[in-house]
């Protein structure tokens, strides 16, 4: 059995940069409230000053915070964030409150930039181009066969079609809409014989890119994007069930314990 390669330990600056991006994006510092000051941040995480302001100039950089000498570290509304930024995507997808309206605007995204890149690459994808995104798509099977991550697959798959489309600007979209996709990609690997049930969908799309028809891959992205968006969204409502019966079940286990 091969072994998996560890990933490389996440630096200081890393670390405070991941925990106060999480924090932001599951709303424990809000839009317009200030950051705890940097002596603060300096105990919260045990490292120097000089971790904390890297940290803190990364999310700058982000759109998410903004300093001021005299006012403090402020946090920024949402529609200041750099939203393709690939950390930002993540963290928010991360967080244990859903944002209903990232999935909706996703699949709408997904809706105008798929199709239009999926119809490009069948008329542009090179030999090279269809023999990776075939080999992308038989990654998915080994993988819902148990033989391979199924997300790794599916996310190679969709890499490979926005860098087979010729278009410059659609490839410098690829990181953040991989990152994007990742997130509802693993929300959808959950249902139940999911991963099986979308492998035709998406081999419509390698043969239409394969075969150059351009009419017929567009088509069969929408059939995904569809199948895609209703897989996601009752996972969704899954998850907000089983979050809402679970804290019932915790209020009645506190009221049942009250000796009043």
């Amino acid at each position: 059995m091969a072994t998996r390669a560890s990933e490389p330990k996440a630096t200081f600056q890393e670390q405070v940069l991941r925990s106060l991006g999480r924090d932001i994006c599951a709303g424990r510092y809000r839009p317009g409230q200030l950051l705890p000051s940097e002596p603060e941040l300096c105990e919260r995480f045990g490292y120097s000053r000089i971790v904390i302001r890297e940290a803190i100039k990364s999310l700058v950089a982000k759109g998410m915070l903004e300093v001021s000498r005299r006012v403090g570290t402020l946090v920024l509304d949402p529609s200041r964030w750099n939203l393709f930024d690939p950390d930002v995507i993540a963290w928010r997808a991360e967080s244990n409150e859903p944002d209903p309206t990232m999935s909706r605007d996703l699949a709408e995204l997904r809706r105008v930039v798929e199709p239009a890149a999926v119809r490009l690459a069948a008329l542009r994808a090179s030999a090279n181009d269809r023999k990776a995104l075939r080999a992308a798509y038989m990654a998915m099977e080994r993988a819902v066969a148990g033989k391979g991550d199924y997300v790794k697959a599916d996310l190679a798959f969709h890499a490979t079609i926005l860098l087979a489309c010729g278009n410059q600007f659609l490839q410098q979209m690829e990181q953040a809409m991989s990152a994007m996709l990742q997130a509802s990609f693993k929300v959808i690997s959950e249902k139940p014989g999911g991963p099986a049930f979308s492998l035709p969908m998406h081999e419509a799309v390698c043969v239409a890119i394969e075969t150059g028809d351009a009419e017929a891959a567009e088509r069969a992205a929408l059939v995904l994007i569809d199948q895609a968006e209703a897989d996601l969204r009752d996972r969704l409502r899954s998850r907000k069930s089983h979050r809402s019966s679970s804290a019932k079940a915790a209020e009645s286990r506190v009221r049942e314990s009250d000796p009043a």
